[in-house]
């Protein structure tokens, strides 16, 4: 079964409602303040997270009522942030994919975060990827294919995650790369452009950050 996390950073509206439409009989993990997103189209999430410091008490409140929703309540003074704790659950459920909404925003910190935690879903083998607005964002580790006319955007950037991606291969791109060696801390992989109807990206070791732009 598909997994959907609402997380509570800035989701674009439209956005929502599709993915909820989607999601309608799959796992919807409302997180903490996220609550308030599901709350706007009166969506009823299978599982709530967090430790409930952000939410509206009367939202909360609203959903508690609802016998039918799993609560998971945690100490605010926890070593694992809240999305975090979505994720590992969203992996304890053997989700088959999973989707984030709202992890990103004008907390850098907690970006960065939980770009960070999608190494859990990569380790547990579960495609897995962030979305907002104008990023959908994703860690490879082996050959990936992109199809032109189903990529979210224009742009493709390539960022290692790990200090160091080697036996990098692009074909099918604007910019090519044949077993490249591509270390953090460099920008060479951004803003690149796919040419062909199938492009594809190859590693042989390391972890890549994909992200799929558009302006």
């Amino acid at each position: 079964m598909k997994t959907l996390i609402i997380s509570g950073g800035e989701i674009d509206k439209e956005n929502l409602d599709k993915f909820c439409k989607d999601y309608n009989k799959e796992n919807i993990i409302a997180v903490d303040k996220g609550l308030e997103q599901l709350y706007d189209l009166k969506v009823i999430p299978q599982h709530v997270v967090g430790d409930f410091d952000s939410v509206s008490k009367e939202i909360l409140e609203y959903y508690k009522k609802n016998s039918q929703i799993i609560f998971h309540k945690y100490d605010p003074e926890k070593d694992n942030t809240d999305t975090d704790i979505a994720m590992q659950l969203a992996i304890d459920l053997n989700s088959s994919t999973i989707t984030v909404l709202g992890a990103l925003g004008k907390r850098m910190d907690h970006s960065l975060a939980n770009i960070h935690i999608l190494k859990y879903a990569l380790d547990a083998k579960i495609p897995c990827q962030i979305i907002d607005e104008y990023n959908k964002i994703y860690l490879i580790q082996e050959k990936c294919i992109l199809y032109k006319n189903e990529t979210y955007g224009k742009y493709i950037s390539l960022m290692p995650l790990t200090s160091q991606v080697k036996g990098l291969t692009l074909k099918g791109f604007k910019y090519l790369l044949k077993e490249y060696s591509l270390p953090i801390g460099v920008s060479l992989g951004v803003s690149n452009e796919i040419i062909k109807d199938v492009a594809s990206i190859e590693l042989k070791k390391g972890i890549l950050m994909v992200i799929e732009s558009r302006d």
